[in-house]
């Protein structure tokens, strides 16, 4: 069964160390959810596992199925499986949404569809976010609502169909017909085989897309893991008693 170790991790952005010793086990066919207060670490996690060149490894290991990936860049973290939807995808003017998919998922499969069964499949995948077709032909992300931008982050997930799954505030934004249909996408996603880490703020997301397991990270740090029911005392108490 694929797992996601985390080991003993220190991150450093800027010369400041962000993760101090963090450990965190992700095993496929669960969703995980990773909380915390601003500032906590969360988002510096999520790019440190895609490999962000920013954010630099000092100590531990990121292990895939056994095999220390750390020193790996992104692009082959990709094409190993990993996929992170951002917080705050960045537009891309002249690059249209159906050609960068093309070219994202001729880049990490061995596969290479040709442009008719890529359109196939890429249809299929917008019908199921009840995405119109000629939203396909806007330029990535350029003019997005904060809604479309997420939507066209979960379209990339369910196209691309990754092995390990970061969601960096997915629900951020979102309205709620918004979140659940990217609720719903993600869920369609979600199979035995693969691994969803769900970064999040808030409750909400959380009764929609049912993690497995919830852990807290405070000060570059695990401090709690639990289930469902951490997340109510998250919601009644805040971040103040999980101490650092």
């Amino acid at each position: 069964m694929m797992s996601l170790e985390i080991k003993n991790l220190h991150v450093e952005h800027e010369g400041k160390e962000i993760l101090k010793d963090l450990n965190l086990t992700l095993e496929a066919g669960k969703v995980h959810a990773l909380m915390g207060p601003n500032g906590s670490g969360k988002s510096t996690l999520a790019y440190a596992l895609m490999g962000h060149p920013k954010y630099r490894i000092t100590d531990g290991e990121i292990l895939l199925d056994g095999k220390d990936i750390s020193e790996l860049s992104a692009d082959e973290r990709a094409k190993l499986g990993l996929f992170l939807s951002f917080q705050n995808p960045v537009s891309v003017s002249g690059v249209t949404l159906s050609n960068f998919l093309r070219q994202a998922y001729n880049s990490i499969h061995s596969d290479k569809l040709s442009l008719l069964e890529f359109r196939r499949i890429l249809g299929k995948k917008a019908k199921e976010l009840n995405l119109d077709e000629s939203f396909l032909s806007r330029y990535l992300n350029e003019g997005f609502s904060g809604g479309e931008k997420k939507k066209a982050e979960i379209l990339q997930l369910l196209v691309l169909n990754p092995r390990v799954t970061v969601l960096d505030e997915t629900d951020s934004g979102l309205d709620i017909d918004s979140l659940k249909l990217v609720s719903e996408g993600i869920n369609k996603f979600m199979n035995k085989d693969k691994i969803v880490l769900v970064i999040t703020h808030y409750k909400r997301i959380l009764e929609l897309v049912k993690p497995d397991k919830i852990s807290v990270i405070a000060e570059g740090k695990i401090v709690r893991e639990g289930s469902s029911d951490l997340v109510d005392e998250l919601e009644r108490e805040g971040y103040g008693w999980v101490g650092g």
